[in-house]
Formats: C-alpha cells, structure tokens, sequence
C-alpha cells in the first residue's frame, strides 16, 4: 500500500520521502483554488515535479466537459508524473476517456460507490478517490464502502487502483490497508500521529528511567 502526502509544502514533502513515507503527492483541498490551473499552482507542480520522481495528483477546477478537457491537457503538460484528479460527473465521463486515450492518467474524484468505481475506470480513470471522512459524516461505513469498492473493481476485472483519503485514526488507517486500499492518502499531521501511542510514550520514559540509572563506565586513563 503506496502512501500520499496531502500537502504542496516543499519541506514537508522533503521530510516524509527522506523517511520512505512519501511514494506520491496530492495536493491538498485547502491548497487547491478554485481554478486548479492557475499560476500559482503550476508554478509549485513543476517545483514538486522536478526534485520528487514519484506521481504527483492535482485536480481541475472546472465540471464541463471542454473546460475538463483543456485545464487537464495543460497540468499534464507540465510533467510525466501528473495526476489529473477529475470529479466524477456526467459531463467528465468523455473527457476522462479522451484523456486516458492520449496518455494522460486520470484520477476520479467525488467516488462514493462501488457503481460510481467501476464507471470511472470503465471510462478509462487509473484511480479513484474516495474521502472516507466524508463517508463518515454522512452515516456511510467508510471502510466498508472501500472494501466493496475494491472487490467490485476487480471482481469485474478493472485494472483501476482505489485511494482512500482522509483516514481519521491510526485503526482507520489499518482498516485502510486491510480493506485492500492501493492508495492512503494523509496530512502530514495525520501521518505523524500514525507513529504515536500512549504506550510507546510510556516505554520510551521507561527506557530513559532506567539508563540514568545505569552506572556510568569509567574512562581508562
């Protein structure tokens, strides 16, 4: 299982890929404009693409069709590691096929369903997104729903790996893997709590107890 980072922050990238937690990038919602293709995003895309080798996911800021079509031409343009994050919608079931058809690989946003899963990769998309906080607000089993996603892709023999986005705990994040996720995509916040617990905090106060107990060794002289 490949983790993302959701973030656009060079150092935190920097940080996570020195430990061999970071096989890709994703930016984040809070740094995602409404117009994904602007000047500002592009210019940290190409900064992202050049120093990491991994993929890179960014999404369009447009719901029809030639809009979709287009902004998604232009980020692919910027490096062989782009990811186009495309929301999932009548209008850009055309363009997601096109562009998978002209090389460009296609994520699809806003899946909430094994129906919705197995649409998107029919139409060509390599990934689907789906926000499992977002399942969670809305009384659907987040974990759940992405194990049906995934035997559903490949029960019906769609070669479409599943991201699952925002796990709110350590244990969602394990119930992630088991449920058979590709993709976990996190903050750097939330990655750092996964490395947390309250009894790995008591042995390490155990472990320093005890070695200012030991004696100190001499120095020969």
């Amino acid at each position: 299982m490949n983790i993302y980072l959701e973030s656009v922050n060079l150092d935190e990238i920097r940080n996570a890929a020195s430990a061999g937690l970071a096989d890709g990038v994703a930016f984040s919602r809070t740094a995602s404009s409404a117009n994904a293709a602007d000047a500002n995003t592009r210019e940290r895309l190409e900064e992202i693409s050049r120093e990491f080798a991994f993929p890179v996911c960014v999404p369009v800021g447009a719901v029809t069709s030639s809009d979709i079509y287009t902004e998604a031409r232009e980020l692919a343009k910027v490096s062989d590691h782009v990811v186009v994050q495309i929301p999932l919608v009548e209008d850009s079931l055309v363009p997601m096929a096109r562009l998978t058809a002209e090389g460009v690989v296609v994520c699809a946003t806003f899946v909430f369903s094994a129906a919705q899963a197995f649409i998107a990769a029919k139409a060509g998309a390599a990934v689907v997104r789906v926000t499992l906080d977002e399942l969670d607000n809305y009384g659907q089993p987040a974990t759940r729903t992405l194990a049906e996603i995934k035997s559903a892709l490949e029960a019906g023999g769609e070669e479409c790996d599943v991201m699952a986005a925002s796990p709110r705990s350590a244990v969602q994040f394990a119930e992630c893997a088991l449920a058979g996720a590709d993709i976990v995509c996190l903050t750097p916040d939330a990655l750092r709590n996964l490395i947390v617990h309250p009894l790995s905090d008591r042995g390490i106060d155990r472990f320093l107890s005890e070695l200012a107990r030991r004696p100190k060794s001499r120095t020969p002289t």
